[in-house]
């Protein structure tokens, strides 16, 4: 069974974000494999050591840096990369447009991805996918069970949990609580390096949405403590919250 993980290459989680003329400035941030895709990557090898999944395909759209997240997925245990060369501010569908893609042109049995990135927080590639490729779709997934063609799937539900049965091949999106994701062994990064990553341009589509700019939250205003009789107290709180929250008191 040929297992297919899609990746995107993410700022660090502790990384400082900056602006510059309403873009992201990505100059000395340190990259890495969204995280709830890295947790789809080692999904996808502990199905491989179970002697499930024969071969694990990463597959990463994006700019030629996209190349370091794949190195790190193959340095976990894949076999071997797929790059498709994309700019970096392709939206959502366009994004899923290129994916679907290079899915098919693989007909994998498994589709594997995070659920969502943590740089946009969006949800929508991996759903797209599926629509595109006209597949069932599982999100958010706990824990996974393949057998007799089928896959069953444990996802968070409102409240619980909800366990899915799906003929595959099929797109699973995993939650981060799936598993914890392997570090890379000196021998594995050693490994990453000599493993074949084919390169492919993205097919051509016009992006849904533009985006203007990005802008940072604003800044938290100071709190005061106010130490004086309940009267005293409720008149400057008052007075505070009018002239320096500005909101409207009557």
């Amino acid at each position: 069974m040929k297992v297919l993980v899609c990746v995107k290459q993410t700022f660090d989680t502790e990384a400082k974000i900056e602006l510059k003329d309403g873009k992201i400035n990505d100059a000395g941030i340190n990259l890495i494999i969204n995280p709830y895709d890295e947790v789809a990557v080692e999904g996808a090898i502990q199905l491989k050591e179970k002697g499930i999944a024969t071969e694990v395909v990463i597959v990463s759209a994006g700019a030629d840096k996209a190349m370091d997240a794949i190195r790190t997925a193959l340095a976990m245990g894949a076999d071997r990369g797929i790059l498709v060369k994309q700019d970096s501010a392709a939206d959502e569908y366009a994004r899923a447009v290129a994916l679907a893609d290079a899915i098919k042109k693989e007909n994998p049995d498994l589709i594997l991805a995070g659920h969502v990135a943590a740089d946009d927080g969006s949800s929508q590639v991996p759903t797209r996918i599926a629509e595109i490729l006209g597949l069932p779709h599982v999100n958010v997934i706990t824990s996974i069970e393949i057998a007799g063609g089928k896959a069953t799937c444990t996802s968070e539900a409102d409240g619980g949990t909800a366990v899915t049965e799906v003929s595959i091949p099929a797109v699973i999106s995993s939650q981060v609580s799936w598993n914890e994701p392997r570090y890379p062994s000196m021998k594995g990064i050693m490994q990453a390096k000599k493993k074949p990553v084919a390169t492919v341009d993205a097919i051509a589509v016009e992006n849904k949405v533009k985006v203007l700019e990005f802008a940072l939250p604003a800044g938290k205003t100071a709190g005061i403590k106010i130490e004086e009789d309940p009267d005293v107290a409720a008149a400057q709180m008052a007075d505070w919250m009018k002239n320096t929250v500005k909101v409207e008191v009557k």
